[in-house]
């Protein structure tokens, strides 16, 4: 695949970017040479490799779920301007 200069515009103009011509230029053999990378890598045997979804192996450390009230009821209805038992107050709304 190669990319030309009206190719550049119209992905500036989709992403939203001003770019004039003599950037436009610029940018036509830098995006050529990054799908020539692409390219290559297209070209590599893949066989017999296994999918992987992180370079080094990883295993997360798990926490036994379980349903709590957060036990800091008190603390959170502090800062409250007005609470009333054990919920915050809120002015009546009538549209």
């Amino acid at each position: 695949m190669s990319v030309d200069t009206a190719t550049v515009k119209k992905v500036a103009s989709l992403a939203r970017i001003a770019i004039d011509d003599a950037a436009a230029e610029r940018l036509v053999p830098e995006l050529n040479n990054i799908l020539g990378w692409i390219e290559q890598l297209g070209e590599v045997d893949t066989q017999g490799v296994a999918p992987m979804t992180a370079v080094i192996p990883n295993t997360l450390r798990l926490r036994d779920d379980v349903v709590t009230d957060g036990g800091i009821r008190d603390a959170v209805l502090a800062n409250a301007p007005a609470a009333e038992h054990g919920f915050f107050t809120v002015p009546k709304v009538i549209e």
